[in-house]
Parts: C-alpha cells; sequence; structure tokens
C-alpha cells in the first residue's frame, strides 16, 4: 500500500493533502476498511527531481485552488459533454482493464465507472487534482494512482483500453508518452483520447483571451493557446503516434458542442481562476477579481447579459495497438 511517505519530496501541504485523500474516498465510497484509493510508488532521485520540475513549471501544473475551481466550473462548462461523449465510446470497446491517463478531478472517471464494471486505475499527474477527484468519489472503487505518462508504472500489455480526456496537449513529449501507452496496452487495445481544436473555434476561450491580452501589450497570455488549444493538427497527432508505435492508422473525429452557462461570469471566473492562466495571470501581477471582472464584461458584450452559450470543439482520437 502505498503512502504520504511516498510523497517526502514534495511540499508538506501537498504530503499532507494526499495522506487525507484514501479517507475522503473511502467515506464516498462506503467501504469499511482502509484500503488503497490513491497509490503511489517510490520514485528514483532522478524521476524525483524531473518529475517536480514538471509539475512546478510546465503547463501541465493544476495547484491551490485551482482543481477545485476547475471541478466546479470549467468541468460542467466544457468537460462534461465530451466526457458522456468518450465514455459512449470506450463502453463500445467492452473494456476487462481500463487505464486513465489525465483523469483530473475525475468527471470521466465517475461516468465510467457507473457505465462498466471493469476495474478501473485513474492516474495524474497533480496530487491536487486526484484529491479532489477522490473527494468527490465515484459508484463503486477505483484506483486513484498519481503517474507521469510518460513513466507509466505499469507492466507491459496491463490494459485493453487507454483512455485520457484532454490531457495529450500537456505532454511535454507527446511521442514518449503515446510509446508508453503503447507499451502498457494489450494487442488489439485501443488507446482512445480527445483534444480541443483550435481557441478560435472556442468561443469563450477565444473571447477571454481576446479581451485580456491588450491589457498586456508586451507580455502576452500566451497559456491558452499554446497549450490546451495547440494540439490540433491532424498530421501532427498522427505522427506522434506512428513514432508511439502505433503502426495503425488512428481515426480522428469532429466534435462540435455548445458549451452554456448562467451568466457571463461563469466562464470568465473558470478561465481567468480555474485553469494554468490564474498563474500567468498573477506572474504579472494582475488582480484575479479585476481581471475576471474585465472578462466577464467581454463575455457579456459578446453573448448577453443573461444565460451565455458559444461553440466548442475538439478532436476525439481513437488508434489500435
Amino acid at each position: 500500500m502505498g503512502s504520504a511517505a511516498s510523497f517526502s519530496w514534495l511540499p508538506a501541504s501537498t504530503r499532507s493533502a494526499t495522506a487525507s485523500i484514501r479517507w475522503k474516498h473511502l467515506r464516498g465510497s462506503g467501504l469499511a476498511e482502509p484500503l488503497s484509493a490513491f497509490k503511489t510508488e517510490p520514485l528514483e532521485p532522478s524521476t524525483r527531481m524531473a518529475l517536480t520540475a514538471q509539475m512546478l513549471t510546465s503547463d501541465a501544473v493544476f495547484a491551490g485552488s485551482i482543481p477545485q475551481l476547475y471541478d466546479e466550473y470549467m468541468v460542467p462548462l466544457i468537460f462534461e459533454v465530451y466526457a458522456d461523449d468518450l465514455v459512449k465510446r470506450a463502453v463500445g470497446r467492452n473494456p476487462t482493464r481500463v487505464l486513465e491517463l489525465a483523469a483530473g478531478t475525475g468527471v470521466v472517471t465517475r461516468r465510467l465507472a457507473s457505465a462498466i464494471t471493469a476495474p478501473i486505475i485513474a492516474t495524474d499527474l497533480n496530487p491536487g487534482m486526484l484529491e479532489r477527484a477522490a473527494a468527490v468519489g465515484t459508484s463503486r472503487p477505483v484506483e486513484w494512482r498519481q503517474a507521469d505518462a510518460m513513466k507509466l508504472p505499469f507492466d507491459d500489455s496491463s490494459f485493453d483500453l487507454v483512455l485520457c480526456q484532454f490531457g495529450a496537449m500537456f505532454f511535454p513529449d507527446k511521442g514518449k508518452a503515446f510509446a508508453e501507452t503503447r507499451r502498457v496496452l494489450r494487442p488489439g487495445g485501443t488507446f482512445l483520447f480527445n483534444v480541443w481544436d483550435r481557441i478560435e473555434e472556442n468561443e469563450f476561450a477565444n473571447a477571454v483571451l481576446q479581451a485580456l491580452n491588450p491589457l498586456f501589450p508586451t507580455n502576452k497570455l500566451t497559456f491558452m493557446a499554446r497549450t490546451p488549444h495547440g494540439y490540433f493538427d491532424h498530421a501532427q497527432i498522427s505522427k506522434d503516434l506512428r513514432d508511439g508505435g502505433f503502426s495503425n492508422p488512428a481515426t480522428i473525429d469532429t466534435v462540435t458542442a455548445r458549451s452554456r452557462a448562467a451568466s457571463a461570469r461563469v466562464p470568465a471566473l473558470a478561465l481567468c481562476q480555474g485553469t494554468p492562466m490564474r498563474a500567468e495571470l498573477e506572474s504579472r501581477g494582475a488582480s484575479l477579481s479585476a481581471m475576471t471582472d474585465h472578462a466577464t464584461a467581454a463575455i457579456a458584450a459578446r453573448f448577453g447579459e443573461g444565460p451565455v452559450e458559444g461553440k466548442i470543439q475538439g478532436f476525439v482520437v481513437t488508434v489500435s495497438a
């Protein structure tokens, strides 16, 4: 069984949060004894250093209050509709053992746990996101586990389905991450993931970026366009999959949906404070409340003062091992 001691190289606040995860999950799942809801493995010093650097300096950092805001605002705003789509596709594969990468706060995991009976291991790089996911809980026990997608702690040919919702864009070396996915997939298994289209095809995110960037003429905000909405080229995705060892051609489907919120404030708050764009704003000395107000006004001016609705678009990639 993993323990908080495995995280001795992380900040004390993170170690403390990790230690509480299994109890929060168990309270939500109704289990009577402390099975390991969130497992960790001892890491080599070089891996510890690399993972720490990645978490502290890359676009993949979801820490502090971001996991809660992300789950409360971003998930219903843009992620739930794509989670439903991804789970429907996963169920059609009749999996017997499932690995989820970049599970975040568990929007796909919760739906998948209710839709299939196969064992599920849900992983993420960020302990804060897993803590939130485990605290919310699932309809049946799943295994929550911190893992780096570029160095998965699983044996070869361990799963017949690997899925990942809007996480591949954050992999620093996509070919390496895909090679790890290919390694842990059984022959004939399926890798199922989705990514966002360019930011111009996602109206709320684009509106916020257009509203805020003029405030920073010499140091523009780049996170949203660079990372969440920066991995949309089909040829590049196919090449990265081939580099990762997938010899079968990938199917890439365009999925267009509508993002809805009760007011313009919701997408403004979600994007400015519930994503790593928050760190971009804070690094520029900007007031989060002022930036959120400015984004709210911009969304209201374009989409209306009451309930708002905007286009979102992404791609679903399916490839067989």
